[in-house]
């Protein structure tokens, strides 16, 4: 087995390509930039750029797996401009693939499965949404997820399985959402978003990285929702926070057009809310190591483990 990966440089990218590699599972991977070239017998990368549709066909010499995680991130302002950029990034990434296919032998290639978000469900405090779900969150994100996985959804024309990993708020103490989270906390200005109530479905970065291998190695097919099996909601995620870090609550809650002056657009993220099950991927065989936010957070922010340095945190990059 080799697999071939978007966004291997990435957070999400370099956790699966750890897990890959202890399994001694070689990786090529793509990149738009030169110095982030490595070549290696277990770690190879390629250029590519999908923004003129140019790819190495190299990159898929003995591969059998491909992994799909290449877009730019949602926690940037929303401008007119950069909303552009969040879509083409997914689609223009997904339409090289498939160009480099068409231009390979892809029968040798078993398994595609690629990254998406649970963004696509409708924003309730009441339901609990499944794979079976149909409806659209009537939002940016909504509408950016929905294109995503109509266009993902084009590569069942070849011969090898197609899945989708639907991911939630992914924590990790390398970079991604906890340390924005984290860091008011820290500097006693933390405080729940609004009324508290909405539901926050989170995955471990750990068990998100097993979760896409999982998938190639059982050669998986379809939706899956990529969330730990208990959602939160964000006053239990903020005290949780708060208790992890040893750190008092002392502001009131933050009204919701307050961040919106301040966010923009994208401060809908901090007011959706999706609760989220993770059954179907459970029935598959699959098991979480982080299945309650506690011992997730004191893993990742534990006085036994190292803080995430703020000043270090980077934005995910669109390619990689």
């Amino acid at each position: 087995m080799k697999v071939l990966i978007t966004g291997a440089t990435g957070l999400v990218g370099k956790a699966i390509t750890k897990v890959l590699h202890q399994h001694d599972i070689p990786v090529n991977y793509l990149t738009t930039r030169q110095e982030k070239i490595v070549s290696s017998d277990r770690y190879q990368g390629f250029l590519w750029n999908p923004s003129k549709g140019e790819i190495d066909l190299a990159c898929f010499d003995g591969v059998t797996s491909i992994i799909n995680l290449a877009g730019a991130t949602i926690a940037k302002k929303w401008t007119p401009s950069y909303k552009e950029k969040v879509l083409s990034s997914r689609i223009d990434s997904l339409s090289t693939l498939s160009k480099g296919l068409d231009n390979i032998d892809s029968s040798r290639i078993e398994h595609f499965v690629s990254a998406s978000a649970i963004g696509i469900y409708p924003s309730s405090q009441i339901d609990l949404c499944d794979e079976k779900d149909v409806g659209v969150d009537d939002s940016f994100l909504g509408q950016v997820v929905q294109k995503w996985e109509e266009k993902i959804n084009e590569f069942k024309k070849y011969s090898f399985n197609v899945s989708i990993l639907r991911i939630g708020i992914v924590l990790s103490n390398e970079g991604g959402a906890l340390p924005k989270m984290a860091k008011p906390i820290k500097n006693l200005a933390g405080a729940v978003m609004g009324s508290g109530e909405q539901w926050q479905s989170w995955i471990h970065i750990d068990d998100l990285a097993e979760m896409f291998v999982f998938a190639i190695t059982n050669n998986l097919k379809g939706v899956f929702n990529a969330v730990a099996p208990n959602p939160v909601t964000n006053e239990k995620m903020t005290k949780e926070l708060a208790k992890v870090l040893k750190r008092p609550l002392l502001l009131p809650n933050v009204p919701r057009f307050a961040m919106k002056l301040l966010l923009g657009e994208m401060s809908y993220l901090l007011f959706a809310s999706q609760r989220v099950c993770s059954k179907r991927i459970e029935k598959q065989g699959f098991v979480f190591t982080y299945s309650n936010i506690g011992s997730a957070l004191e893993h990742l922010l534990g006085s036994s483990n190292p803080r995430p340095d703020d000043s270090l945190v980077p934005l995910d990059k669109e390619y990689a």
